[in-house]
């Protein structure tokens, strides 16, 4: 599904990382970024962010404590060039 340009959704990404010290989100829309956006974490130990983003479909993943990781909740993966997953997020 390709990207429609000017019609953005805010989507919230989630993890659960309670003991975590900094968690990142990055994706194709960070371009991989290891820098990646900021997220927040909350007294129940959930990291969140949100983020606007273009119809369509994006690869993401979370970067805790400076390791890749996948994102439990997100049932769609596709492998990636590193022998890992990427996560899919769909939006119509």
């Amino acid at each position: 599904m390709a990207k429609q340009a000017g019609i953005f959704k805010n989507q919230t990404f989630r993890l659960n990382a309670p003991t975590a010290k900094k968690v990142l989100l990055v994706g194709d829309f960070t371009n991989w970024q290891q820098r990646g956006i900021p997220m927040q974490k909350g007294n129940d130990g959930v990291w969140m962010a949100m983020v606007g983003l273009p119809m369509g479909s994006h690869h993401y993943l979370f970067i805790v404590d400076g390791v890749w990781r996948d994102d439990p909740a997100c049932p769609l993966r596709v492998p990636n060039p590193f022998g890992g997953q990427n996560m899919v997020l769909h939006i119509a």
